[in-house]
């Protein structure tokens, strides 16, 4: 899941504008404005509602190629459970398609929840992309866009969404926000609009896909459920980005020690990219030190959490040492915490002598320690905020000339402290588990693809592995369902070289469905 500290998923595309067309329906007056701090709240509407859509004309070099292409932003005007709403979206059309049945189509939004759909936007699936060094870093300050030669576009034509109270997305008429937040609204909301898309535009015979990240793994889930109970449409992929499908292994409490086994190989892979961890871990590779680590989990550590007070000294002892050699903390501490070691405290401890703190969303990231507790920064999120911070304002009114005074909203931070979960998930225990068995094996054709990032703190790759190995597929379904690992963080396009082999295997991914 993604921290309210992090949620600075900002941003969006820059692409060479050639010819404007302004849908009937009036772009927002410079009058009509939006106060910032009232954003939240629905607006007085004056007349009847109606879409407001900017389509203009571009090229871009994608793989090596130059490619024509079609965006389409703005508003739609959707209607869903009596309450109506304004999703703001961007979709890429590839020109000079003969065939729209021959076209996959892939919708896509980042999590939150509360956050708007801009890092996926123009960090990884879109024709523009933020110009970033290799390591992921901004260029210069402000940033600029650039053509994105990994994007997908040559692949599926793309559909960004931005979810209500985030982006443009507003409650409209007399709704409010309230109306369209939490999971189930949430899933009815976004699947309401996608079925609006879809046969507005003859899409009903394209391939379809959905492509989401941290909380947005959760929305696609909910939403595949949603379009087959509700339109009988059923999808054909599922890229899962960071997944966060089952919050009981990412929330520790007293009631539950899952998540400490499930973060312990994200902490032994950032111990071992800071060079910390036994020297014979150390001069191992990556992938062959975390096959250690992971065994040790199954067969050591689950067994001492669940002794409890029950554990001896020598027995506890040993695990506090072997702990302590996976991932550069010493025994003491180790100990000191009872074996049981939060991601925050992790992220404070590991390079404590060098008064630096790793990223929680990504651990290769370093920073001074600046604050404490909730306070405290996460140099992961400073270094994605420089890069991501500037450029949305100017692609949708300069480039994709969408105009308006109203506030785009990268997130929402009164959102996710009012977002309610189906049943009760105030625990943190809410899961999908048997969603997803539901609709993978209703659904021959759904291919899912769980995407990690090894340093990912937010969503550990452990985590991932454990919720989908208690997805109880027949042996038919069970090819329907792949793993990625890149060596990068929560954002696995951050880093040049992991978004070229997310490109490569995004590839394949749509070539076998």
């Amino acid at each position: 899941m993604e921290k309210k500290s992090r949620f600075l998923e900002t941003i969006i595309l820059i692409a060479v504008m050639i010819l404007t067309v302004v849908r009937p329906g009036p772009v927002l007056a410079d009058d009509q404005t939006e106060e910032a701090a009232g954003s939240s709240a629905s607006a007085p509407e004056a007349g009847p509602l109606e879409d407001n859509l900017v389509t203009t004309k571009h090229t871009a070099v994608i793989n090596g190629k130059e490619l024509s292409y079609t965006a389409e932003t703005g508003t739609m005007i959707v209607n869903t459970a009596d309450q109506t709403c304004e999703i703001f979206y961007t979709a890429y059309t590839l020109d000079d398609t003969e065939d729209l049945s021959d076209r996959p189509i892939t919708f896509a939004f980042n999590g939150g929840p509360g956050c708007c759909s801009m890092y996926l936007h123009i960090g990884c699936l879109g024709p523009r992309r933020l110009e970033l060094d290799k390591d992921g870093t901004a260029v210069k300050m402000p940033t600029r866009l650039v053509d994105n030669d990994n994007s997908l576009l040559d692949m599926t034509d793309l559909v960004f969404i931005d979810a209500v109270g985030t982006g443009y997305s507003r409650p409209a008429g007399n709704s409010e926000l309230e109306a369209f937040i939490g999971y189930d609204n949430d899933n009815r909301t976004i699947g309401d609009f996608i079925r609006q898309y879809v046969s507005r535009n003859d899409r009903w015979e394209s391939k379809k896909y959905l492509a989401g990240e941290s909380y947005g793994t959760i929305r696609a889930v909910g939403v595949c459920n949603y379009l087959a109970d509700t339109y009988s449409m059923y999808l054909n992929g599922l890229m899962l980005i960071s997944c966060a499908n089952d919050l009981s292994t990412l929330s520790p409490n007293s009631g539950n020690e899952l998540p400490y086994t499930m973060f312990l190989p994200t902490y032994a892979a950032d111990a071992w990219y800071h060079k910390k961890v036994s020297e014979e871990y150390q001069k191992m590779d990556l992938e062959d030190f975390l096959d250690v680590v992971r065994e040790f989990v199954e067969k050591e550590y689950v067994p001492a959490l669940f002794a409890g007070n029950q554990l001896t000294k020598s027995e506890k002892n040993s695990i506090a040492e072997k702990i302590a050699s996976y991932t550069g903390l010493s025994v003491d501490y180790v100990l000191d915490k009872n074996l049981r070691i939060s991601l925050d405290e992790f992220s404070e401890e590991l390079l404590h002598d060098q008064k630096l703190v790793i990223g929680s969303y990504d651990g290769r990231i370093s920073g001074p320690v600046i604050g404490s507790g909730d306070t405290r920064v996460d140099p992961s999120d400073v270094s994605a905020e420089l890069a991501y911070g500037s450029a949305v304002n100017d692609y949708f009114a300069n480039e994709l000339g969408f105009r308006t005074d109203r506030t785009y909203l990268p997130i929402d931070y009164d959102i996710m402290p009012a977002w309610k979960y189906p049943g009760d998930a105030s625990s943190g225990f809410f899961c999908q588990e048997e969603t997803i068995y539901k609709c993978m094996s209703a659904n021959s054709f759904l291919k899912v693809w769980v995407l990690c990032g090894y340093y990912d703190g937010a969503t550990p790759f452990y985590s991932a592995e454990w919720i989908y190995r208690h997805i109880f597929l027949n042996d038919e379904q069970k090819d329907n369902l792949s793993f990625t690992y890149y060596p990068c963080g929560h954002m696995i396009y951050m880093e040049k070289d992991s978004l070229i082999q997310f490109r490569k295997d995004a590839s394949a991914w749509y070539s076998e469905n």
